[in-house]
């Protein structure tokens, strides 16, 4: 039947079931999305049906992206069908009430649950067999469709198989079930937070969380964004709460390499800086706040908090015992421990000057000096960055120089003011959650991990799997044979450092599973992939997208084909184990998702007492099919339900506001920050020593400069003569519109709308005889990758950007990446704390010559087991 005839035949449907809307996709050669083809020829079809059958429902849907946003996202559902998409219209929209908008994103999460490439069946691969088999086909054999029960069957027997032969510590990752039978090798490291993770706790008490709300934000006189994208990587409101700061008379200065969308409607001004190098850019900014301080005539350090909220400012500062010279005014300024200039070779030299900045970091050195004097002289500060400066390897020391340039100009715990993260779901409005949800109730919902003591660091997983050791804390690696891989939950293959080895450990260890609902990378390097249900296909999901708002998201279809959830996946393999209790089984989705809402409170006028947020009747629980107890609370449950979103109103001079730390800068005696002095310590023995005992660096406990492995420096094979090395660009990715992390990336209309492309200046383009729209080929120390590229002046010279997340497309003859996966690119580095350096990489650039790559848009969906 030709494409024609079938939307003829659509088209005098009365109505458009799921079964048939299933088939129409496959008739037209799965390429269109199963109910969200509006692109691809079923726009008309669809239209005639939803007519015919008068009748739908708007169904709150969740939104569950990984992107700190989760926005408001409603479907409207015909016969099972999800025919529209809507975003928050839920009340008028206001500065002071926004309402919390979806992006590009969440409004194609049709896209994802209804898309031709759903995983569909349980599968193996075709040349699969107890102990792998041909493991070399992996990530490019042939699937074969099997029963739960046979699937389900092959997994407990092949870890019944290899824990018995090789103990469970041959198993890498897990769920709650293989906990309970014996346990399994977790990793561990920061990701997105970067080296925050560690020195937050440590130098400040906390971190996310030193800023100040939305509101409070519009007091601030200038608003500094330190390598910060929201608009890219913050879905929701934050930009809208930033421009209404802007619109109160806010400046804003944005710090970062490249010119972004968010600068180009917030920034008053841009300072471009290389990646990796803004330690030595925040000590300089030190050096000239000490050095051009007048408190009468040029006052720029608040000289009251730094004497009575920080510790290891200078020698007189000093905890008891500490090396005199390891403080921070002498480090920046240079001198030794009798208070003399340091000679070369002593640990404080040199003196962190703007020259000595700008030669490492780009920035000019009266522009350094402009910025410093600046910042000191504006009251108040909102001093703000997004982590993605601590994503660089050795880049320990940022997070502490940050806190003690907050500190001197005094931006801690005023109004207006703040220092800290602004990504994720604090950006632009820090503060803690006005609404809590309750517990689950869950059977499994504590469970330990018999092995949690053996865990990989994320930047040496693969080299652990390849090599059989890992750093396990100061002293010899420790042995480790992994030889069972369990994707479960994330994309771990596509998102963790090192890829192109992790590649090779898939291809080396006797068992890989992944549950998914599209064959993701990890997915297809697998011998047994299960299917799982989107969030669209459960029973509730419920997330605070910022502290003031709750979305409850309700289940939109039912489970499609054979996917099942995660919780049954794992209540099966523990039956089968024999680690549960079948006279006792795990409560179900909807039960858990009213327990947490049942136990939901909602923060009082008082902004001190807390109240249940739903009132529930013995008519709502026979209504929703839970069991409960009836409660009075805020709004009704079944309101909520349907509504799926509650956000306490905002105004100015409520009871809400939120200053991070003003209670200690009023009286740090009385209200100790948690560090273990109860100080803001810019001397932290405790960091320096958490720091040490992981193995890999040993650390000052002062911001002490460390140029990043494969950083700028690491661009020049000699440093002192400026001669470029092998990989002399530095190369940094970015979160971006058609992913959250690696999320989206099979959406084709995501893909045509954003484009996976290579950023690089005209200077370094010229020098290459490259031209925007090339295909180039972007060459690390692990392998190399191809893409479009585009020639732009908004980024730096000498830097270039992959956008974070792509879906890696190895082609084994060519022996290169075809899509731009920026982990495959990047290496697995061990430093300090065991952060992922995610945005320190250096590469090499050239003009492909081999076959022409087509636009990812069109390229072939991933499909595998389509109906017949």
């Amino acid at each position: 039947m030709s494409e024609k005839n079938i939307l003829t035949k659509a088209l005098t449907e009365t109505a458009l079931t799921r079964r048939s809307f299933l088939k129409w996709s496959a008739a037209l050669g799965g390429t269109a999305a199963l109910a969200g083809g509006l692109s691809y020829g079923l726009k008309a079809a669809e239209t005639a049906a939803v007519a015919a059958a008068g009748e739908g429902k708007w169904v709150a849907a969740a939104c569950w992206g990984n992107c700190g946003g989760r926005c408001l996202n409603m479907a409207y559902v015909v016969d099972g069908v999800v025919t529209r998409q809507k975003t928050d219209d839920s009340h008028p929209d206001s500065p002071d009430f926004p309402q919390q908008r979806g992006c590009a994103r969440g409004r194609s999460q049709r896209m994802r649950v209804f898309g031709a490439d759903r995983l569909k069946y349980p599968m193996k691969r075709a040349h699969w067999e107890p102990g792998g088999g041909d493991k070399s086909l992996r990530g490019r054999d042939q699937w074969v469709r099997i029963s739960w029960d046979e699937a389900l069957d092959i997994v407990v027997s092949e870890f019944k198989r290899i824990t018995a032969k090789y103990g469970n510590s041959a198993v890498l990752w897990g769920t709650r079930s293989l906990a309970l039978a014996g346990g399994y090798v977790n990793s561990w490291g920061s990701t997105s937070s970067g080296t925050w993770q560690f020195t937050g706790p440590a130098v400040i008490g906390s971190y996310s969380d030193a800023g100040v709300d939305r509101l409070e934000l519009r007091k601030s006189k200038l608003i500094v964004m330190w390598s910060t994208d929201p608009i890219m990587a913050s879905g929701g409101s934050p930009t809208y709460n930033y421009l209404q700061a802007k619109k109160a008379g806010a400046k804003f200065i944005f710090i970062d390499p490249y010119y972004s969308n968010s600068a180009r409607v917030l920034a008053d001004e841009w300072i471009p800086i290389r990646p990796g190098t803004d330690t030595p850019m925040l000590l300089a900014i030190g050096y000239v706040l000490i050095t051009e301080d007048d408190p009468a005539t040029n006052p720029l350090i608040d000289w009251d908090f730094i004497r009575k909220n920080t510790i290891g400012f200078d020698r007189a500062s000093l905890p008891e015992g500490a090396n005199p010279y390891d403080n921070y005014r002498d480090y920046v300024l240079g001198l030794d421990e009798n208070g003399n200039r340091a000679p070369e070779g002593h640990p404080n030299f040199p003196a962190k000057t703007p020259e000595w900045a700008a030669e490492i970091c780009g920035v000019p050195p009266e522009k350094i000096r402009s910025f410093a004097i600046e910042i000191g002289q504006t009251k108040p500060v909102a001093f703000m960055e997004s982590d993605a400066s601590a994503r660089i390897n050795s880049a320990q020391s940022i997070g502490q120089a940050f806190v003690a340039v907050g500190a001197m100009i005094g931006s801690i715990g005023v109004s207006g003011g703040g220092i800290g993260r602004t990504r994720h779901s604090t950006a632009g409005n820090v503060g803690p959650n006005l609404i809590s949800f309750g517990r689950s109730g869950t059977v499994l919902e504590n469970v330990d991990n018999p092995l949690a003591d053996v865990r990989i660091n994320n930047n040496e997983v693969w080299d652990a799997v390849l090599t059989g050791k890992y750093t396990g804390g100061v002293g010899p690696k420790k042995d480790v044979n992994i030889q069972m891989i369990y994707h479960t939950k994330g994309s771990r293959l596509q998102t963790t450092v090192g890829q192109a080895k992790g590649l090779q450990a898939m291809r080396k260890v006797e068992f890989a599973l992944c549950q998914d609902f599209h064959l993701t990378t990890g997915a297809r390097y697998s011998d047994v992939v299960l299917p799982v249900t989107t969030m669209w296909e459960r029973d509730g999901y419920l997330v605070n997208p910022n502290r003031e708002a709750a979305f409850w998201a309700s289940k939109v279809v039912e489970p499609l084909f054979e996917a099942k959830d995660d919780d049954w996946i794992d209540w099966q393999i523990g039956l089968r184990l024999g680690v549960v209790d079948p006279n006792n089984p795990e409560i179900s989705l909807k039960q858990q998702t009213f327990n947490r809402v049942a136990g939901a409170t909602v923060l009082m006028a008082d902004g001190q007492t807390t109240e249940p947020l739903v009132t529930i009747t013995e008519a709502d629980l026979a209504e929703l099919g839970v069991t409960g107890t009836p409660q009075t609370g805020r709004i009704p449950i079944l309101q909520f339900r349907d509504a799926g979103t509650y956000q306490v109103p905002r105004v100015e001079g409520d009871n809400f506001t939120y200053i991070a730390m003003k209670a200690f800068r009023e009286d740090p005696v009385a209200n100790p920050i948690k560090t273990a002095t109860g100080l803001i310590e810019l001397h932290s023995q405790a960091l320096a020593d958490t720091v040490s005992a992981f193995g890999w660096t040993t650390i000052r406990p002062i911001p002490a400069y460390i140029p990043a492995e494969r950083g700028y420096e690491a661009t020049f094979s000699d440093w002192k003569k400026k001669i470029k090395g092998p990989y002399p660009l530095q190369m940094y990715n970015k979160h971006y519109y058609r992913r959250s992390h690696s999320e989206f990336d099979n959406i084709l209309q995501l893909r045509e709308a954003f484009a996976q492309e290579f950023l690089m200046n005209p200077i370094d383009a010229a020098a290459r005889g490259i031209a925007t729209g090339d295909i180039v080929k972007i060459t690390s120390s692990e392998g190399s990758t191809l893409r479009p590229v585009l020639v732009t002046d908004r980024i730096m010279p000498g830097v270039t950007q992959l956008p974070h997340g792509a879906w890696t497309e190895f082609d084994d003859t060519l022996g290169v990446d075809k899509a731009g996966s920026d982990n495959y690119l990047e290496a697995g580095v061990p430093t300090v704390e065991g952060h992922s350096g995610f945005n320190s990489q250096i590469v090499q650039v050239e003009k492909w010559t081999g076959p022409r790559i087509a636009p990812d848009a069109r390229w072939p969906q991933r499909i595998v087991l389509g109906e017949a």
